[in-house]
């Protein structure tokens, strides 16, 4: 079993960043943040690995943060790490190949946590580029109006029409918080959807709506580590009543199958 959706960060800085979180959604994380705390983790309820995200705040940022990447690839065989990019960021084409060269598989964008909008036009050649290369991990959602948010379904809407090549992973179920943009806008797309930061707050009604009507094979078990700890993401699926064990078990499993070979 795979978590498409985790995060940790580096010693010196995980305890400053913890509580950053904190601040920003009002959740005590369950976690360190280390490295080690997130493998303990996933052995203890079941899986085999989990995707590891970073996102530079800056373009000055982006060096470093993947760097930090490429390390951990390089040190926790359980880890699978996506690097990150910034429409400011002007070397993002020899980056990109930089990256390629390292063995990374997939990029995290985080538009209200990154400081730009999701059709910030510099975006554009970007996402050409990156094509088939990379899956693209995106946030999606927020607690601000449609027109008002950097990331939402609406936006992520016109990039999967102008972008079709891209392999998109939709975090949150494609909208936290918007989860009704998301049933109107990209449900049932040809995207994949992960249920990090999902079960405790979306309606049950919204929630089983997404899950008839996208594919279980594009939807991926996600944790949001180090704010909700894998096992008991994993247990709130199994409490879920209108999904079957072996559906559970296949979106768990989903992750694994989309990365093969890439692991």
């Amino acid at each position: 079993m795979l978590d498409v959706h985790t995060h940790i960060f580096h010693p010196k800085v995980a305890p400053r960043i913890l509580k950053e979180l904190e601040v920003r959604y009002g959740i005590s994380p369950v976690g360190s943040g280390l490295a080690e705390d997130l493998i303990a983790r996933l052995k203890k309820s079941g899986f085999s690995k989990a995707v590891v995200h970073t996102a530079a705040t800056a373009p000055a940022q982006v060096i470093p943060a993947n760097n930090w990447s490429i390390e951990i690839k390089k040190r926790y065989p359980e880890l699978i790490p996506f690097a990150t990019i910034h429409p400011g960021f002007d070397r993002w084409e020899r980056e990109l190949n930089r990256l390629e060269k390292n063995g990374i598989k997939g990029l995290k964008l985080h538009p209200d946590f990154q400081g730009f909008w999701l059709n910030n036009k510099r975006l554009g050649p970007i996402f050409e580029a990156i094509g088939e290369r990379f899956f693209l991990m995106i946030h999606i959602g927020d607690r601000l109006p449609a027109h008002k948010s950097p990331s939402c379904p609406v936006k992520l809407r016109q990039i999967i029409k102008d972008f079709p090549r891209l392999k998109i992973i939709a975090a949150h179920l494609g909208g936290y918080l918007q989860w009704d943009l998301a049933l109107e806008h990209i449900v049932g797309e040809n995207i994949f959807l992960d249920t990090s930061s999902c079960i405790d707050f979306i309606p049950e009604d919204t929630l089983k709506k997404i899950l008839a009507r996208h594919p279980k094979e594009r939807i991926l078990f996600g944790s949001d580590y180090p704010l909700f700890d894998p096992g008991q993401e994993l247990d709130k699926l199994l409490n879920l009543k209108f999904l079957s064990e072996n559906e559970i078990q296949m979106i768990c499993k989903n992750g694994e199958i989309i990365l093969q070979g890439n692991l």
